[in-house]
């Protein structure tokens, strides 16, 4: 006889990423050539983990009584107008219509919209290649999840695919909850073009007269993204306001690479005032009733790292450093990958690619005989691109392609 629910008898033990992750360093550990091509951090070449000494130092220097004593409840309302101020700076017009509550992570975020903008049984919508945990989360809390086919014949996004799905979703269940991981996609590293954006924008505008559609923006690695402008694409997102909810997730784990701080955000940004605040308390509530607090002291060292010039000055400058070396992987990933024909998204920045193959099972198996470690995915493998080093970037291209 099992006291659980007949839901919750058959849960999954572990987690496949980080199962591969244990596997990986228990066998580099014993002495064996491994190139670890599957966890989501960012590492330095000598496969340390890459970490900004200004964050860290910050975070030593926050007062023991801001670690001891209990956040607000939808955190403290210096770090959510930090949050708002460091997403919609160079974006008035959207920085006027936003709010928002801090959260566990990212992830965190992920589920207050899925909690907060479905109905229990209802769909999320998101890109036919995803972060697996979306599914996770959407198990777990009563909600479904479908795709929309993400690239063209051509490999660009596929809107008309888009569209179509829109229309599905308001024709069944009355509203949307539309998941996008941009810029640098997770996991095909694929970030959008601002045509693509302006042609999402014009789509869900167009749909959004049928019936209430939210567009969730998951932009955990925008900091990574291809050039110097990580918030270009939010000036296309302005003719939405007043037409659809926008949402957006935002994490200090990449930003300020603090993955186990878990300090996160979800801003919601809607033109009318009223909707606005509805949507706060709703947020706040759902704080109250999950994980109450989060954590006062990550949340005052994240603030600090924010809003202090000469701080954030000097975490640019560090992250940049970072981003020079996860972008000299990309440029050596393409140089390799091209010649050897591997059919994977334009790449130009951020932690992964996908590589699609036919034969995925068993080229993982074979991979992982050779002694590299990538993620295994329907029709694709997923390389962590952010976790090799630049020298071991031919042995894992080479792997990939045998």
């Amino acid at each position: 006889m099992s006291h659980l629910i007949p839901a919750r008898q058959n849960r999954p033990t572990g987690d496949v990423i980080f199962s591969l992750n244990a596997e990986a360093t228990k066998r580099r550990a014993a002495g064996e050539s491994v190139v670890n091509g599957t966890i989501g951090s960012l590492m330095n070449d000598d496969g340390s983990l890459a970490i900004l000494d200004t964050a860290a130092r910050v975070v030593h220097e926050v007062s023991r009584n801001e670690w001891a004593a209990y956040a607000p409840i939808p955190g403290t309302p210096e770090f959510c107008a930090a949050v708002i101020h460091d997403y919609f700076k160079d974006q008035p017009v959207l920085k006027a219509a936003a709010t928002a509550v801090a959260t566990p992570g990212g992830t965190g975020a992920l589920r207050h919209a899925l909690m907060n903008f479905l109905e229990s049984g209802q769909k999320m919508l998101t890109t036919s290649y995803f972060w697996g945990p979306y599914q996770t989360l959407c198990d777990d809390h009563e909600r479904g999840l479908d795709t929309f086919s993400m690239f063209t014949a051509e490999g660009t996004l596929d809107v008309g695919a888009l569209d179509a799905k829109l229309k599905d979703h308001l024709k069944h269940q009355g509203r949307v909850l539309l998941f996008i991981n941009d810029p640098c996609h997770n996991p095909t590293g694929y970030s959008m073009t601002r045509s693509e954006w302006k042609s999402v924008v014009a789509c869900v505008k167009e749909n959004a007269a049928k019936g209430p559609i939210t567009v969730l923006i998951d932009t955990a690695y925008f900091m990574y993204g291809h050039g110097d402008d990580p918030r270009g694409f939010l000036n296309e997102l302005v003719p939405l306001l007043g037409s659809a909810a926008l949402l957006f997730a935002w994490s200090a784990s990449k930003s300020f690479t603090h993955y186990g701080l878990r300090v996160g955000a979800l801003v919601a940004v809607m033109a009318d005032e009223k909707e606005r605040n509805a949507t706060q308390a709703a947020l706040a509530y759902s704080c109250r009733g999950t994980w109450s607090n989060c954590t006062r002291g990550g949340l005052a060292a994240i603030t600090k790292l924010l809003t202090d010039p000469a701080l954030a000055a000097s975490c640019d400058a560090e992250r940049n450093a970072l981003k020079l070396m996860l972008n000299r992987r990309v440029h050596e990933f393409n140089a390799h990958a091209k010649p050897k024909k591997l059919i994977y998204p334009r790449y130009e920045g951020g932690f992964f690619v996908t590589v699609f193959v036919n034969d995925w099972k068993a080229r993982h198996e074979k991979m992982k005989a050779q002694g590299v470690f990538v993620v295994p995915q329907s029709e694709a493998l997923r390389v962590a691109l952010c976790s090799v080093a630049e020298k071991d970037i031919a042995r894992l291209v080479d792997a990939l392609a045998s």
